[in-house]
């Protein structure tokens, strides 16, 4: 989808930072770490995304190299945001968050923690809840695949 989700004039954000994760742009050089955390939870992100979707079944480095590419790429082209949630030493991927656009929103945002980060799902949850409304541009934001 070539269409921005965000108005030229708006400044997406950077990231995201607590006393417990980092949230900043995905990009290619998070390869070792996003593969290492996808394919360690794998059993907890089949159908996260797309219900009917196999991902990340069968994952490769190379296809993880390719999809991270394609996520940095829309990022530029503001037509969708996946953001990384690392540790803040920067030495490991704890899950990611995806905002994109939605067919009954302003937009559809995704997240999810690697396994043995559980703990943070909730407060990642509410953290990029409470993001959404006071730094993005949205009135509806919709959180599929998650009970409010």
């Amino acid at each position: 989808m070539n269409r921005r989700l965000v108005p030229d004039d708006f400044d997406v954000p950077a990231g995201l930072e607590t006393d417990r994760y980092r949230l900043r742009m995905l990009t290619v050089g998070d390869v070792v770490k996003d593969y290492d955390a996808v394919t360690s939870s794998a059993g907890r992100l089949k159908g996260l995304l797309d219900p009917d979707s196999a991902w990340p079944d069968g994952l490769t480095m190379e296809q993880n190299l390719i999809d991270l590419g394609w996520h940095q790429k829309e990022f530029q082209r503001r037509s969708s945001f996946a953001y990384t949630v690392m540790s803040l030493d920067e030495e490991r991927c704890l899950g990611c968050v995806y905002v994109y656009p939605s067919d009954s929103a302003d937009a559809d945002v995704f997240m999810w923690v690697r396994t043995g980060a559980e703990e943070l799902d909730g407060h990642l949850f509410e953290r990029v809840r409470r993001w959404m409304a006071e730094a993005w541009p949205f009135e509806t934001v919709r959180y599929p695949r998650r009970a409010d």
